[in-house]
Order: C-alpha cells, then sequence, then structure tokens
C-alpha cells in the first residue's frame, strides 16, 4: 500500500472532471439532453454540473482541442440504458457512440465519456450521500463486491 507511511498522499476518489468545450450554453444542453443534474455553479465561461459529492466542469475555450483516442472519463449513473436511449434520440447535437464493449460516447466537442453503471463497478458512495442524491435500492453485482471484498472493503 502506498501512502503517508512514504510520505505520498494516497488518491481518494474523483472530486470533479473538467472539459473544455467550445459553446458552454451548448454544452449544458447537450449534457442535459441525456443526463439530470443541478448547475451547482456558473461563472462568465463556465458551468458546474453537480453530482453529488462530485462535479463536472464544462469550461469555454475557442477551438477546443482535437481529441484522441484514449483520453476519457467514466461518469457512474444508475441506469445505462436510460443513456443508451437518449442517445439514440439526440438530433441537435453531433455525438458519437464508438464501436466498444460497452457505451463510450464522444461529445460534440470531442470529449470522450463512458457510461458505467453503479452496480457494477468498486466506486460506492457513502449510503448518507445516495440518500441525500434521492438514489436508493443500488446494490452492487457480484463481481463488484468481489473485487471490493479483495481490498477488504466488503460492503456486506
Amino acid at each position: 500500500m502506498t501512502g503517508s507511511e512514504d510520505s505520498r498522499a494516497r488518491l481518494v476518489g474523483i472530486n470533479h472532471v473538467a472539459l473544455e468545450v467550445a459553446d458552454v450554453e451548448a454544452a449544458i444542453d447537450f449534457y442535459g439532453s441525456i443526463f439530470a443534474f443541478d448547475i451547482r455553479g456558473r461563472t462568465d465561461s463556465g458551468a458546474f454540473l453537480d453530482m453529488g459529492d462530485q462535479f463536472l466542469a464544462l469550461s469555454e475555450v475557442p477551438d477546443s482541442a482535437e481529441s484522441d483516442e484514449h483520453r476519457h472519463f467514466g461518469l457512474v449513473v444508475d441506469d445505462p440504458s436510460v443513456v443508451e436511449r437518449r442517445l439514440e434520440a439526440i438530433e441537435d447535437f453531433d455525438v458519437e457512440v464508438l464501436p466498444t464493449s460497452g457505451l463510450d460516447v464522444r461529445d460534440p466537442w470531442g470529449n470522450r465519456f463512458q457510461i458505467v453503471a453503479y452496480e457494477r463497478i468498486q466506486f460506492t458512495k457513502a449510503e448518507h450521500v445516495l440518500d441525500g442524491m434521492g438514489l436508493t435500492g443500488f446494490e452492487k453485482s457480484d463481481s463488484a463486491i468481489a473485487e471490493l471484498a479483495e481490498k477488504g472493503m466488503d460492503p456486506e
């Protein structure tokens, strides 16, 4: 284990992901057409999409950089099939669903993101955070529980 015993900080989780977009309002509309969220805050050239104890930061920059094939982030959702249906219905945005084994998407500004089901991954929100977000009834899959148990973090 790495951490305080060798004077390095421990990675604990992701507080936020920051994306560059050409138009913040259009990006809010795009992500809002797929996901339900509150806007945590705004600046003249940015917006912060709330995810409970985390957020997605959108920053407006002219001519955002070209995308590459590997840079991406994962968004944990309650129901990936809802996201898939929403993506199929999008008409106002140029969005690309990538041919992968999961659900990988490139937004209109070239940012790649993966949609991940909460139940299937090790990432775990505390019960009080889930309650505060109005999310109940989640159970981790057997494989997620096994991965957590291997690390001494069995949720059961």
